[in-house]
């Protein structure tokens, strides 16, 4: 018999499966319970409904290895998201009860069942079902009934593997789970065996469970007093975002000085052109004209008040050596109006840094037409990063107390 072969490979289905799962019901909340190498929660953290991802894992050398992928990647710094993501991870048995496990809409279990013992399984079905009660459970497992087509395969196809089920012994078990904690389940699986051979199943058998029931809350402050916390705290990163005061003040201020600068330089370019031209056309009529002393004083005055009233209320203009850009301007940009919900709140935060010089009445921003403003910009980052880094590593050094504590 040919080797069975998977395209995609297995595992990379069943990251796939649970990944579709949250597309269709947008969890905000989820733990990968056997997360292993943090390979699928690595996946899961690019879905944008997420808000809160944990993993649980009782090897915790198998959690460090790679667990630093989880850190947010440097683009994540420059351009926050608007959603909050926090992502932890714990060592400890999932056969064992912990407050940090509650509060969860969906909980996946990917091959993890199958190396438990019957008494810990036993246990892993209160805690998940019974305890933690999330309104989704995926579960994998290996389908006994697939093996005969994988040559060369003697007994379970892990060492560390306590029973492989068949079909009837895995749709068995979960109907159990669901009389027990009012739960229903769906079955289905990845990985389909050759042509001919559709009686046998999926390589991997999957089971959906959904909670019949609204959570009335089972697990209160008052029931988690009463657990003690039997998980040890590894990992934890909370990503940059917009939901944070200080990440987004720092934020608009950088957009709003990338708008001013752009628009600063349009308007010396401009300037330096038109000055260009005019020097042209002067040296070009002077052979004409014996004397500048023509032109009246009162038709400079117009040309002066015409540019003035061609100029809208939100548009920048200069006086001497400042340029003036109104903050409704600033406002139009549409990456501005994202951030900030209204032109007042840009007045606010624009008025409440040093970063920026805005106008007797706070309606304009003002720049210097001579000056480097881009090495001014440039420091502005810099503070608003160094900023930024402060924040980040206070709440670093407040994870590390919370664990030296624990």
């Amino acid at each position: 018999m040919d080797p069975v072969t998977f395209s995609p490979p297995l595992y990379k289905q069943r990251y796939q499966f649970v990944i579709d799962l949250v597309k269709k019901y947008k969890p905000k909340k989820v733990v990968d319970l056997g997360c292993a190498d943090c390979t699928l929660l690595w996946k899961l953290k690019f879905q944008t409904c997420i808000e809160v991802l944990a993993g649980v894992d009782i090897n915790r050398a198998v959690i460090t290895d790679k667990m630093y992928r989880l850190s947010p990647l440097p683009c994540e710094y420059l351009q926050p998201s608007e959603r909050p993501l926090t992502i932890k991870l714990y060592q400890g048995s999932v056969a064992e009860k912990d407050p940090c496990t509650l509060g969860f809409d969906l909980a996946s279990c990917i091959e993890l069942i199958e190396h438990l013992e019957t008494p810990v399984l036993e246990k892993f079905s209160e805690m998940v079902f019974g305890y933690m009660t999330p309104a989704i459970v995926i579960i994998s497992t290996p389908n006994a009934e697939f093996n005969r087509l994988l040559p060369g395969l003697n007994g379970f196809r892990h060492k560390d593997h306590k029973f492989e089920w068949t079909k009837e012994e895995f749709q068995n078990w979960a109907q159990d789970v669901c009389s027990s904690y009012n739960y229903t389940v769906e079955f289905t699986g990845v990985g389909k065996g050759p042509p001919g051979t559709e009686d046998v199943g999926f390589c991997t058998q999957c089971g959906v469970f959904t909670r019949s029931y609204q959570s009335e809350g089972s697990l209160t402050a008052d029931s988690c007093r009463d657990t003690e916390h039997s998980y040890k705290p590894i990992y934890n990163v909370v990503y940059p975002n917009l939901c944070d005061g200080t990440i987004l003040r720092n934020t608009v201020i950088s957009e709003v000085i990338y708008w001013a600068e752009s628009i600063r330089k349009n308007m010396v370019e401009c300037a330096q052109e038109d000055e260009t031209v005019d020097n042209h056309s002067y040296q070009a009529s002077s052979k004409s004209v014996p004397s500048v002393s023509n032109i009246s004083q009162e038709t400079c005055s117009t040309e002066e008040h015409v540019l003035t009233d061609t100029r809208g209320d939100n548009e920048a203009y200069k006086e001497g050596n400042t340029i003036f850009i109104p903050l409704a301007k600033l406002f139009s940009f549409s990456k501005v109006q994202k951030l900030c919900s209204s032109l007042d709140h840009l007045k606010a935060i624009l008025s409440e840094t040093s970063q920026v010089e805005l106008n007797s009445d706070a309606t304009a921003m003002i720049l210097s037409a001579v000056e480097d403003i881009e090495e001014h910009a440039e420091a502005c980052w810099d503070t608003s990063c160094l900023e930024l880094g402060v924040a980040l590593a206070e709440c670093e050094e407040d994870w590390d107390e919370e664990l030296c504590d624990s």
